[in-house]
């Protein structure tokens, strides 16, 4: 797996120069080290042999929720197997772990991974009068009860991933 920090630095947990003044900047925060050390020990694992070509984004932590954003090569991968890996890796850090892969870099893609088992209906683009961008994404009514956390939670999420704001609209 590619990471930003050294393996030797992350496996040991003690940061060389370098990595040291990556968490400092606050470019790599100090959760995410124990994060990439559990991925790396979880690509030693026959079942996780695909985090070999994947390569580390970032972690977001967000009221109580983790989540993991890589990138892997196969866009095919089985929404299941990236629930297993967020399994075994809460079970590694003590923490639930929602995997999100940003490949396709596909905003519905990404929102439908984060709500799931909630349907994403669409996701409209709003140019707003200030030349500025916004997203919408759409969910129906009754599904509003299967969100994996509150909407402003969620929003936040989506808007530091998709790198502009997301709003999260409930409709009939």
């Amino acid at each position: 797996m590619r990471i930003p920090l050294d393996h030797v630095c992350v496996k040991t947990g003690v940061l060389c120069p370098r990595c040291e003044r990556l968490v400092s900047l606050g470019e790599v925060a100090a959760f995410e080290v124990d994060v990439m050390r559990g991925l790396l020990e979880l690509e030693e694992k026959v079942d996780f042999r695909f985090l070999k070509e994947a390569r580390y984004v970032k972690s977001l932590e967000e009221n109580n929720m983790l989540v993991l954003v890589i990138e892997l090569p196969d866009l095919n991968m089985h929404p299941r197997v990236l629930a297993r890996l967020g399994r075994a890796l809460s079970e590694k850090i003590k923490r639930k772990v929602r995997v999100i892969n940003v490949t396709s870099g596909n905003l519905r893609t990404i929102a439908a991974q984060l709500m799931h088992p909630a349907r994403v209906i669409g996701v409209n683009t709003l140019w707003l009068p200030d030349g500025t961008v916004q997203y919408v994404v759409r969910i129906l009514k009754s599904d509003n009860r299967y969100l994996p956390a509150s909407r402003d939670t969620l929003e936040q999420i989506l808007s530091s991933i998709a790198g502009k704001a997301v709003k999260i609209r409930v409709e009939r």
